[in-house]
């Protein structure tokens, strides 16, 4: 079941002068921020309300969000959801026809468990389902 939005990931050239203008625009500070290296990012975590404001900076040239920002620039990366059975809802989104970037889970940022749903099959949108460990 999906249990809420988690977060909105907002792709960024430069994660500290993304922080300066999203905490004035929230008038919140980053609480936190971590260094994913699986997915060759740094995170910086901005809480509104019970959902969460994730910027993402690309740690290598080569990383999947850096490819992101140069095809279309700095902004909305995905929607994550949070689930309570990721393999369950995997399975039923897949008999419903979605694919997947990745069907297998991994590890994402704040130690939740993710997977990807592939834009083509969700109106262009990259939707994360997400689970807490």
């Amino acid at each position: 079941m999906i249990l809420r939005i988690a977060h909105i990931g907002i792709a960024v050239k430069n994660i500290e002068s993304s922080k300066d203008v999203f905490s004035k625009i929230f008038e919140i500070e980053s609480p936190y921020s971590e260094h994913v290296p699986t997915e060759k990012v740094n995170i910086s975590y901005l809480p509104v309300g019970d959902t969460l404001i994730e910027l993402l900076e690309g740690t290598d040239a080569a990383s999947t969000l850096n490819k992101f920002i140069d095809k279309k620039g700095e902004g909305i990366h995905h929607i994550s959801l949070e689930v309570d059975d990721i393999k369950f809802e995997v399975t039923r989104l897949k008999k419903l026809g979605f694919k997947f970037v990745n069907e297998e889970p991994s590890i994402g940022g704040d130690g939740f468990i993710v997977v990807f749903l592939h834009p083509k099959s969700t109106n262009g949108v990259l939707i994360e389902l997400c689970q807490k460990k």
